[in-house]
C-alpha cells in the first residue's frame, strides 16, 4: 500500500477533503520521524513501536575482494509490532477499527 493509497482510504472513511487527508497522513509521519530524531521512542497502541538503535563499529568484509574493512557505527531506525498488529499479521482475527468496521471489509463492499 502506497502513501496515497492510506489518503484514499482516510478520505473514504473520514469524509475528509483530499487536501485534509494528506495533511493529516503527512503530520502523523512527519512526528514520527522527528520524535525519532530527537532519540524518542514512538508507540502506537495496537500498532507497535519505533525506535532508534545505535549500531557499533565492526568489521565487515568486502564480498568482491575479500579485504577486511571498517564498518562506521550508525543509528538505525527499528519498528517493533505490537501484540495485536502481530497476531493479525500472523492470520488471527483482523483488528477492528475504532469505528468497528474493517477497512478490508470495506474496500470490499466498495469493490
Amino acid at each position: 500500500m502506497t502513501k496515497a493509497e492510506v489518503v484514499a482510504r482516510l478520505i473514504r472513511k473520514t469524509g475528509l477533503s483530499r487536501r485534509d487527508a494528506v495533511v493529516a497522513v503527512e503530520t502523523v509521519l512527519e512526528q514520527i520521524k522527528l520524535g525519532l530524531q530527537r532519540g524518542e521512542r514512538v508507540s502506537l497502541v495496537g500498532f507497535g513501536t519505533f525506535y532508534v538503535k545505535e549500531q557499533r563499529a565492526r568489521r565487515g568484509r568486502n564480498p568482491r575482494t575479500g579485504e577486511t574493512i571498517q564498518i562506521e557505527p550508525k543509528r538505525v531506525t527499528v519498528f517493533k509490532p505490537g501484540r495485536a498488529f502481530r497476531e493479525m499479521a500472523n492470520g488471527g482475527d483482523p483488528v477492528a477499527s475504532p469505528a468497528g468496521d474493517d477497512l478490508e471489509e470495506q474496500d470490499g463492499a466498495a469493490s
